[in-house]
């Protein structure tokens, strides 16, 4: 299923007005990533501050709507911004890391992964990782899964 058609049928059955959305799939491991959300496991995500300004994108704001894809870009389900912080990235919390749902759920876990994958997106773009780099944490619902 496409993420229109994923949109398409949300706005049909929920009658929720059609307002924007986006659709993006996790930069890593996409399909296990996307399986976490549908499976509640997951509920936050974290990005790196200054590639918003490299590609040009806007910051993510509370009350968007997003369909999850895969890495085939079928669309998996849609989700809702909650709430959006941005700290340092040495300042993430252990809160923050569990919501995320990724290997053990633990911090130190999280700085690991995303320590990697920031510095490698970080150099690609031309920039450098520090750990006070600044970090953009998302936190969302899932409001919509496909009917199966």
């Amino acid at each position: 299923m496409t993420a229109k058609e994923l949109w398409n049928e949300f706005i049909e059955k929920t009658g929720t007005s059609d307002c924007e959305y986006d659709a993006w799939a996790f930069g890593v491991d996409a399909d296990t990533l996307a399986q976490l959300v549908v499976n509640g496991e997951k509920t936050a995500t974290a990005s790196a501050y200054p590639l918003y300004a490299v590609d040009g994108d806007p910051l993510p704001k509370v009350g968007e709507y997003s369909v999850v894809l895969d890495s085939r870009d079928n669309a998996v389900c849609i989700v809702k911004t909650e709430k959006v912080t941005i700290v340092p990235f040495n300042e993430v919390t252990a809160e923050h890391a569990y919501k995320e749902g990724e290997g053990d759920k633990s911090l130190n876990y999280w700085r690991n992964v995303h320590q990697k994958v920031f510095t490698q997106w970080m150099d690609e773009a031309g920039l450098k990782f520090s750990t006070d780099m600044e970090v953009v944490c998302e936190e969302f619902s899932v409001v919509y899964k496909p009917i199966a």
